[in-house]
């Protein structure tokens, strides 16, 4: 496969650069791979979608304020994002200075915050925060709410709620699981009343969610690596939804990597773990039937991973029919709710 199989002509102003009044507001376009057919609704039907017994996965991460400004302690200006939380006073980041850091140099964060390079890991730097706080309580005082890029603008008080998922738990992540930014308090009660029920991974998306593919053969793309928790309750959840005839689905992609993985040598299984899984047209699903999306980005991996569950041609007939229709895309863009096609067409579809 050739990553230019997965472009598209987006028009810049269908990327949704801020969110709707209401989360629930979106548009949601159906999309049935076993038919297959697209359908055009609100998000707000969804229930109308699902039936008593299915089962829907959150992502319960949270998103921390991970991006950073400051100076060197040559006083050159840095900007930072921080990828990974080590431990209580150290972190992995992203930095962008006119000279790299080097090992032993201070950061200056705010005018408040200091931070001592201790070594640099490919494109990371492995920093020591002043040990007065832990990074998070650091990142609460003097970070910013790291939106995406794509958005171009710096983030704003809304997004300190709207870049949130309403079931936020877990803090680490410094990018949303966006499909989840779809749902309300009023949702979640409502699809409690039907039945449907509700089950969470943790999987802390990080920087590299953005990084571009930047190899025409998929093969050669190394994924970047996240770490996620599948607790035993949402083990025990897929197995009784899959024995009464209930569906699982994911919502997110964030949520689906994370079933997947757990389960890459056979059954699913609870811990914790590091994934690079990396989903193209041909993979095997294990666990999930249907997955809740938002709209990704041409040459990237998560178009890829839909592409692979829902049917390269169709996908690729969803997003023109998107484009034609006027979808809001992106992480503040509208959704889609995509029914898997069977395992023998997705294999045909890869093929051809």
């Amino acid at each position: 496969m050739r990553t230019s199989d997965f472009d598209y002509h987006l028009p810049d102003e269908l990327i949704a650069r801020f969110p709707l009044d209401q989360r629930r507001a979106s548009r949601l376009l159906h999309v049935d791979g076993v038919r297959p057919a697209l359908h055009d609704r609100m998000f707000a039907e969804l229930p109308e979608l699902l039936r008593a017994g299915d089962l829907l996965v959150f992502n319960d991460t949270r998103v921390i304020k991970a991006r950073l400004t400051g100076e060197k302690d040559t006083g050159g200006r840095i900007e930072a994002l921080v990828e990974r939380i080590l431990d209580t006073h150290e972190a992995l980041v992203f930095v962008r200075a006119s000279k790299a850091p080097k090992p032993g140099g201070r950061l200056l964060f705010a005018g408040a915050c200091e931070a001592r390079v201790l070594a640099r890991r490919d494109d990371l730097f492995h920093l020591a925060f002043d040990p007065a706080h832990s990074v998070l309580e650091w990142l609460e005082r003097v970070g910013e709410v790291p939106l995406p890029p794509y958005l171009e603008r710096a983030a704003e008080p809304l997004d300190h709620a709207r870049y949130q998922t309403v079931y936020a738990r877990a803090p680490g992540a410094v990018a949303a699981p966006t499909a989840g930014l779809h749902f309300d308090e009023a949702m979640m009660a409502a699809l409690d009343a039907m039945g449907i029920i509700r089950a969470f991974v943790t999987l802390h998306v990080g920087a590299g969610t953005f990084q571009p593919v930047r190899v025409e053969d998929v093969a050669e793309h190394r994924m970047h690596s996240e770490r996620f928790v599948v607790p035993q309750a949402t083990v025990a959840a897929v197995a009784a939804a899959r024995a009464a005839g209930g569906r699982v689905c994911a919502v997110g992609t964030t949520s689906l990597r994370a079933l997947e993985a757990a389960a890459r040598h056979g059954a699913l299984r609870a811990g914790e773990d590091e994934t690079d899984l990396f989903i193209t047209p041909g993979y095997r699903f294990r666990v999930v039937e249907r997955l809740i999306t938002n709209f990704h980005l041409p040459r990237s991996t998560l178009l890829m991973l839909v592409s692979a569950f829902g049917g390269q041609e169709l996908l690729r007939r969803a997003y023109a029919h998107a484009v034609a229709q006027r979808y809001r895309f992106f992480s503040y863009g509208d959704a889609m709710l995509i029914e898997r096609a069977s395992d023998a067409a997705a294999a045909a579809d890869a093929a051809a």
